[in-house]
Order: structure tokens, then C-alpha cells, then sequence
């Protein structure tokens, strides 16, 4: 893989089930992404964004092809290197944020660091910056409940970058919002994307989002093309 790439998938194969319920997802799907560069993937329900995301992201892993991140080919070393990897190579955006509800925004945002080991002095303190830096200064002791649904996505991209990731993986990160907080949604991935010069491969059904990508890639009969 180039040194120019932060992640590089390449012929990745994938299917489910067997017999009459086989059903072949990917086949020999690509991609290759550029610190900074945000690429969208388009196609059908059914298509294989997820799946796709979840093999990138060293959740699932492909029953073919290489995944690697840096340097490091992921789905060739141990499953403690590749959970490093996951935990602090990669950050996660889904529909639904997933923020937990007992805690407050600032706990939400903090947690990926202290299950890393920071301090919750520190680890606080790295959440209260990337709240002010989505938007969400004086909302630190909210809880989600308290939030609306905008405020809440924007925490759970705040909760992606604690760590400070070399690429964040979106799955309609959108796809939950109306179209007002989708477009603050939208604009903060990209402002993030230069300001912190981190990679965003965003899954999306949304035309206009994916038409705002360096790139858009749609994913047809199992591979991306462009």
C-alpha cells in the first residue's frame, strides 16, 4: 500500500448463509483513502455499505482481501493488535448515536479514552474541547435525553474523534436527522475533515451529502466503482 493512504481495502470478498439462503455481498470491492479526503459510498438497502464499513473497520472480517490500515495489514495479526487498531486508528459515526443515557455528554464523549487508559482528568478534558469544537460548549452536563437529535449526533462525532483516529467510518450518519441538523451534520464532517486533515469514508443514502465528497463511490453487484 502507498504511504499517501491512511486505509486501503482491497478485493474484498463477503457473502451470508448457505444453500438456498447464500447471498454473496461483496466481490472484490476496493477502496483507497487520503489523510484528510472524505469519500461516499451510494447504493440500494441491501447493497453492502455496512458490510463494507464493518470489513474497512475491523469489525467483520472479509472471507477474502486485504484490509490495511497504515501500514499494518489488519486481518493478519493478532485480534488484541487489531483491537488497538480498531481503538485508536479508527472512529465510529452510525444512524443512531448510541450515546448511553445515564451518563452525561461529556461521560459519553470521554468513555473511548478512559477505556484506553487516560485519566478521567485528562480525558475530560480532551471531551470538553471536541464538544466546544462540535458546537456543544454549556451542553457538557446534558444528558441525551435532555439533547435534541442534532445535539446528539454531533456528541456522537465528538465520541469518534476522542482519540484522535486516522479515518472515521460513517454509516448514514444523516439518516436519522431532519434536513436541518443533517446539513450541520454534514458541514461539521467536512470541517473536521480539513481542519483535522482526518480521512471520512461516509456511507449515505443522501444524494446531497454524497455529491459534497471529494469522492462518491457506489457500491453495484459487489464493487465499488466511481
Amino acid at each position: 500500500m502507498s504511504d499517501n493512504y491512511v486505509l486501503s481495502a482491497v478485493d474484498i470478498w463477503k457473502s451470508y448463509g448457505k444453500g438456498a439462503t447464500f447471498l454473496s455481498i461483496l466481490r472484490g470491492a476496493c477502496i483507497e483513502i487520503s489523510a484528510g479526503e472524505v469519500v461516499s459510498i451510494v447504493g440500494p438497502s441491501g447493497s453492502g455499505k455496512s458490510t463494507f464499513l464493518h470489513v474497512c473497520g475491523v469489525l467483520d472480517p472479509p472471507e477474502k482481501g486485504t484490509v490495511s490500515v497504515g501500514c499494518m495489514d489488519v486481518w493478519t495479526v493478532s485480534e488484541s493488535r487489531r483491537a488497538k487498531i480498531r481503538n485508536s486508528e479508527l472512529g465510529f459515526i452510525f444512524q443512531f448515536h448510541h450515546l448511553l443515557d445515564e451518563f452525561t455528554m461529556l461521560e459519553n464523549v470521554a468513555m473511548p479514552s478512559m477505556l484506553a487508559g487516560c485519566s478521567r482528568k485528562d480525558a475530560f478534558d480532551s471531551a470538553a474541547v471536541l464538544l466546544e469544537e462540535v458546537g456543544l460548549s454549556g451542553r457538557e452536563q446534558h444528558f441525551p435525553s435532555e439533547s435534541s437529535g442534532g445535539e446528539r449526533q454531533r456528541a456522537a462525532v465528538a465520541r469518534a474523534l476522542i482519540l484522535s483516529p486516522s479515518v472515521v467510518l460513517a454509516d448514514e450518519p444523516t439518516g436519522n436527522l431532519d434536513s436541518a441538523n443533517s446539513r450541520i451534520v454534514e458541514d461539521l464532517m467536512f470541517e473536521l475533515a480539513a481542519r483535522r486533515n482526518q480521512a471520512f469514508i461516509i456511507a449515505t443514502h443522501s444524494i446531497e451529502l454524497a455529491g459534497r465528497a471529494h469522492r462518491c463511490l457506489t457500491l453495484d453487484d459487489g464493487i465499488l466503482r466511481s
